[in-house]
């Protein structure tokens, strides 16, 4: 599998449910192409923003979609990568924050 059949996988899955992929394909492909990475790596598609433990139970938050990716975009419109966000910021009716990190500290320290 690579980016482009990602992209077109997950699209039919995410928008149903409120959740686009953000359209500057400069940085949404990356993204994708980095969580293929990871699946390779570890065996599973751990988050490319953050730094994967390498354990799948304590980077379970972390698997994209991570469970902080619901708060961030109802809150910023977009996930902590920006990989996903809401219709709002790809029509760019709503302003463009920094997400700030959601993960617990003790999370990313290992």
């Amino acid at each position: 599998m690579d980016a482009k059949q990602l992209y077109e996988m997950l699209k039919k899955v995410q928008e149903p449910k409120g959740y686009y992929f953000n359209k500057d394909m400069d940085m949404t492909m990356p993204l994708l192409e980095s969580l293929l990475t990871n699946k390779e790596r570890f065996g599973y598609m751990a988050c490319p923003c953050r730094l994967a433990n390498g354990e799948y139970e304590a980077d379970k938050d972390i698997l994209c979609p991570c469970v902080y990716r619901e708060a961030d975009v109802q809150e910023y419109g977009a996930c902590f990568c920006a990989l996903y966000v809401s219709k709002e910021f790809n029509d760019g009716t709503i302003e463009k924050q920094v997400v700030p990190e959601r993960r617990p500290p003790e999370k990313i320290l290992f």
